[in-house]
């Protein structure tokens, strides 16, 4: 007979679900995530889904009000500035690190840009252009920088993925977009010093500047 699902199991994989629909904009900035009905939704015990919402809490995609109820997170300008700042700050660095190591071998970053090249919703462009950088972070060998960065993911997609649908309804060009300016990069660490690379990579964030919403 086939073991039921762990208590930890259930509350991963409930977390796991409104962590893709928060992420691929399903579910919308400020709407409420009341325990009752999204465990009856999604076929659980309110238990799992209280425990799900504290780890989305944890990653910043949920947030409560003084009364206890949670809400998808709804990013503000200061946010999206503040987020915008630490990439900029934290990534260029990574890429100088990792200059040497990809230097021998782009076959992870490679392999990336293949997959985003397939991909079949912006959704999924987003998930891949995080993990493309994420590579590059894993790569620069300082394990407190990936910690960090890390620590972000979770804001991160959820930046980014604002930024990709708004950009995505203004030019049908996301996708191809980000192939080229991730093969760009690849190009770079090929053919380029450690400190060119951090500053192809400053630039490739800074482009993300007029997407920003502007802060009053």
């Amino acid at each position: 007979m086939p073991k039921a699902p762990s208590p930890s199991s259930r509350s991963d994989s409930t977390a796991s679900l409104l962590r893709q629909e928060i992420v691929s904009g399903e579910a919308a900035p400020g709407n409420l995530l009341a325990e009752a009905a999204v465990a009856q939704r999604l076929g659980v015990s309110r238990v799992p889904v209280r425990e799900a919402l504290f780890t989305l809490e944890r990653e910043g995609l949920v947030e409560f009000s003084a009364t206890g109820r949670a809400f998808v997170k709804d990013l503000t300008t200061s946010d999206f500035e503040e987020l915008y700042v630490l990439r900029l700050n934290l990534e260029p660095l990574a890429a100088r690190l990792a200059a040497p190591h990809f230097k021998k071998d782009l076959s992870s970053l490679e392999e990336n840009v293949a997959a985003t090249q397939r991909a079949k919703s912006v959704h999924e462009v987003t998930r891949l252009d995080l993990e493309f950088h994420e590579l590059i972070l894993h790569m620069s060998g300082n394990t407190r920088l990936l910690k960090l960065w890390r620590s972000l993911r979770g804001e991160l997609e959820l930046w980014l993925g604002r930024l990709h649908r708004q950009h995505q309804l203004q030019t049908r060009e996301t996708q191809a977009q980000t192939v080229e300016a991730h093969r760009g990069i690849i190009e770079g660490f090929k053919t380029q010093t450690p400190a060119a690379c951090e500053r192809l990579l400053r630039e490739h964030i800074l482009g993300w500047r007029e997407w920003l919403p502007i802060v009053s």
